[in-house]
């Protein structure tokens, strides 16, 4: 499994095929190319350019698409490529066996709604990754080989992402939803979760393959 991340919460998985977890607006759209699956944890625009899916919807008739039923709404016009997946589900994608955690997006604040939001651990062989979207969902059934977590957003504050990697106790954790912050900032939460996160933490520029 090679796991390229992409600028903020877009990360591609080669492997048997080539799955794509939310390319968002912040991530560059050749993240896509040859894909032929899609993972989407959320309908914000930071994880879902609807514009790029439809430019790799139309090189590949073939693609598809995984969703919460709640996102398939917005991904209406590309026709039937979206297949609606829930908590607990587990399916194939790209030749990958992947399961959905979790459910709704964190908290941003009590007067914001808040909207459906799944994690997604996708398998290939005896490795594993995690990506939790806009959450901190533990996966407590499972080991986690490769964890990937959020660094910064208006939802969160680095005291959880440092918790939520100690629960998920993952072989190795990557930084996510790093976009937000500037360089200098970045280093100072990449400080705090190499030495308190419990496990071998890294924070890779865009474009990096692990």
């Amino acid at each position: 499994m090679r796991i390229t991340k992409y600028t903020h919460s877009c990360l591609r998985i080669d492997g048997g095929g080539v799955l794509v977890v939310d390319p968002g607006e912040f991530s560059e759209r050749s993240a896509l190319d040859g894909a032929d699956a899609v993972l989407i944890t959320h309908e914000h625009i930071d994880h879902l350019d609807l514009a790029a899916v439809a430019e790799a919807a139309a090189r590949n008739p073939a693609l598809r698409v995984f969703a919460h039923a709640d996102v398939l709404p917005k991904l209406a016009a590309f026709g039937d490529i979206a297949t609606a997946v829930e908590s607990g589900q587990d399916f194939t994608a790209a030749g990958f066996q992947v399961r959905a955690y979790g459910g709704k997006h964190a908290v941003i604040h009590p007067d914001i709604p808040r909207i459906a939001n799944l994690g997604f651990l996708i398998a290939d062989g005896d490795t594993n990754v995690f990506t939790p979207g806009d959450s901190f969902t533990v996966p407590e059934d499972t080991v986690v080989d490769t964890l990937f977590v959020p660094l910064n957003a208006p939802w969160m504050k680095l005291m959880e992402s440092i918790d939520f990697v100690r629960a998920v106790k993952p072989g190795r954790a990557y930084a996510l939803h790093d976009s937000l912050l500037t360089a200098t900032g970045a280093k100072i939460s990449d400080g705090h979760l190499e030495r308190f996160s419990g496990t071998r933490y890294a924070h890779v520029a865009p474009g990096t393959t692990i």
